[in-house]
């Protein structure tokens, strides 16, 4: 063997040795890293991989000394928020010493409903920055995700904008899991976890991603069980002979509250502005404020979307007295969408579903017109 032979596999050797001991280095660098940011005072919403995957506790339902309640209502009804720790637990006790900091709110990062990613890092990242980049990462993305970030100086989770000025070293990726649309798709899921990996290796940060296969698991399961209770009530009120004239409708809806909005419809709303029932034209044309002087139907439709509304039942009563008093003023008739007569035994059992319904979604923690719903029946 020549020496330039002999020269050649030393220098091999030496190349060899020297990627082995490169990556070894890299290992124990990203290992500290990660001990760094995910520490272990801080407390973990999900209760651990192994619990907040299972379909049990997809709704807050899990087994464990700590596990996530669903919400409890007022004496008005309210939601007063869905899968807070239990009293007495751990994680009860760091939010009382931590204020709202621990993780971010509801409308932010809902485990339940969201896959949520813990991405951290050593040093502060420029929020501004961090949504420019997630946005030209994930651009396409159909369902919703929110970046948000811990202010370190007030103890606030901020959502991240493009406009926003923070920076932070705390933050979560949420990804909502179903919507009306359908689940999570296994492309989708595939461009949020390779765009949120990427972040972390331009931002230096560490991302806690999810075993893939247990996200979309969840996603259907949320799916079925949204589809199960995904019922809208529709009741119509059809003229017998004469259109109604467009003037009197907008007289009796406005004699009831209503205000009509920019998609056509006119709205009866709670205190809190959210809409409870919905009067539209049974025709094709929108109902318009000026178009109103004019216009005159054959038709008009009530409408209640059950999981959306807070207090269906109440709302649904007061949205058929209205269609009764419709009937009365403007000569109709009360019928269904194949244009069978409603008598009122129809109505009773029509009430007796819209109960069902809210029982089994709060069953699940899942409360009609609170933000889950809200978010997830859109």
């Amino acid at each position: 063997m020549s020496d330039l032979q002999l020269s050649l596999i030393g220098l091999g050797v030496a190349l060899v040795g020297g990627v082995f001991a490169y990556n070894k280095w890299q290992e124990r660098k990203h290992r500290k890293l990660a001990e760094r940011v995910f520490r272990a005072d801080h407390p973990d919403i999900l209760l651990g991989r192994e619990q907040a995957d299972t379909p049990e506790a997809i709704w807050g339902e899990t087994t464990s000394a700590e596990r996530i309640e669903p919400a409890m209502q007022d004496a008005q009804g309210q939601d007063t928020g869905a899968f807070l720790p239990a009293a007495g637990s751990e994680g009860a006790a760091d939010l009382q010493g931590m204020g709202s900091a621990t993780e971010p709110p509801q409308e932010l990062a809902d485990p339940a409903i969201d896959c949520v990613i813990r991405f951290e890092s050593a040093e502060m990242i420029g929020g501004p920055y961090l949504w420019q980049a997630q946005h030209l990462a994930m651009g396409q993305l159909t369902k919703p995700v929110c970046w948000c970030g811990l202010n370190e100086r007030t103890g606030v989770w901020e959502r991240l904008s493009a406009h926003g000025a923070g920076d932070y070293r705390r933050l979560r990726a949420a990804l909502q899991l179903a919507d009306r649309r359908g689940p999570l798709t296994d492309s989708e899921l595939t461009l949020f976890l390779n765009g949120v990996q990427r972040l972390a290796d331009e931002f230096l940060a560490v991302a806690d991603l999810p075993v893939r296969n247990d996200v979309l698991a969840r996603a259907a399961e949320i799916d079925r069980f949204c589809a199960g209770v995904d019922i809208q009530i529709g009741i119509n009120v059809v003229t017998t002979g004469v259109p109604f004239a467009g003037t009197k409708l907008r007289g009796l809806a406005e004699a009831a509250g209503m205000a009509l909005g920019d998609d056509g419809m006119f709205h009866s709303a709670d205190d809190a502005g959210a809409t409870l029932y919905t009067l539209s034209n049974l025709e094709a044309v929108p109902f318009a404020a000026e178009g109103m002087k004019t216009l005159s139907t054959h038709g008009v439709t009530f409408t209640l979307d059950v999981p959306r509304v807070a207090n269906g039942p109440q709302a649904f009563d007061r949205m058929t007295a209205l269609a009764k008093q419709c009937v009365g003023s403007l000569g109709g008739t009360l019928v269904d969408d194949n244009r069978a007569p409603l008598a009122d035994s129809a109505l009773d059992v029509i009430h007796d579903k819209i109960v069902e319904i809210e029982q089994r979604m709060a069953a699940q923690g899942l409360i009609a017109g609170g933000t889950q719903a809200l978010r997830l029946f859109t």
